[in-house]
């Protein structure tokens, strides 16, 4: 069997044990439109450009609270359980696992942006055509992966009481400093320095870039070099972690 439907195959299954879960589900796909509604809707109703902007930001913020939030969590608290033993047994490789956590978080994160994104159309003066809202899509999709691998190194390096403060700090420190809570220049002087160097600021300005703007060439090298960083750091991560478990 193919990699490639192997790694389907282990997503699909890993989809449907989330979905039997709705107390997971429903959070998880509601949160972000439900905070996108009381903290950026009142401001996104002035004008059209300030809703695209708020809301492909929060369309952003989604994803990467999905992908860093809740399966680097999870990860963390499936590492001792009997299921992720029985598959650490299974002839699969680390790549093939890793495509299939990000398959399934990806997943989960368009879920969640779709909500915000029919949010903005319901109460703001949103303006984005189909072909924008495709791009949105595509671009959400390649620029979200090293979110999903920056999540499961924390599954993988922190233990499970550990990896729960330290996803809500990333989660949330990574949001405000990335300028996907306000617009980044209104952020303070030294947090604007470091803002461009942060791959949640780059996450935003590709999606921002559908607003008729290029797409940023640093911000694509930045996110290229981040999913390389943390692909490595979650490879480690998970031999280090069947080692101490299984040698």
């Amino acid at each position: 069997m193919s990699p490639i439907r192997l790694a389907f195959i282990h997503a699909r299954i890993a989809l449907l044990d989330l979905l039997r879960s709705p107390s997971y589900v429903v959070p998880t796909v509601v949160f972000p439109a439900m905070f996108f509604v009381l903290f950026d809707v009142p401001f996104a109703r002035s004008h059209a450009g300030v809703a695209n902007f708020a809301t492909l930001a929060f369309i952003a913020w989604a994803i990467v609270g999905v992908a860093v939030y809740q399966f680097g969590v999870g990860i963390a608290q499936e590492r001792g359980r009997p299921w992720e033993r029985y598959q650490r047994t299974l002839p699969v490789s680390t790549g093939v696992r890793f495509a299939a956590r990000i398959l399934c978080a990806m997943a989960f994160g368009l879920l969640a942006a779709t909500c915000v994104a029919l949010v903005a159309r319901a109460l703001t003066p949103i303006d984005l055509s189909g072909v924008q809202w495709l791009q949105v899509l595509a671009y959400a999709i390649a620029a979200g992966v090293p979110f999903v691998l920056f999540g499961i190194t924390i599954g993988y390096w922190f233990p499970a009481r550990a990896s729960v403060p330290v996803a809500t700090a990333f989660n949330l420190l990574l949001a405000y400093a990335g300028g996907l809570w306000m617009p980044p220049s209104d952020l303070p002087a030294i947090v604007a320095r470091i803002s461009p160097f942060l791959p949640t600021r780059q996450f935003g300005e590709v999606l921002w870039s559908v607003t008729g703007n290029a797409v940023p060439a640093g911000a694509i090298v930045g996110l290229v070099l981040y999913a390389l960083g943390f692909a490595a750091l979650a490879s480690i991560g998970y031999r280090r972690d069947e080692q101490t478990r299984y040698a």
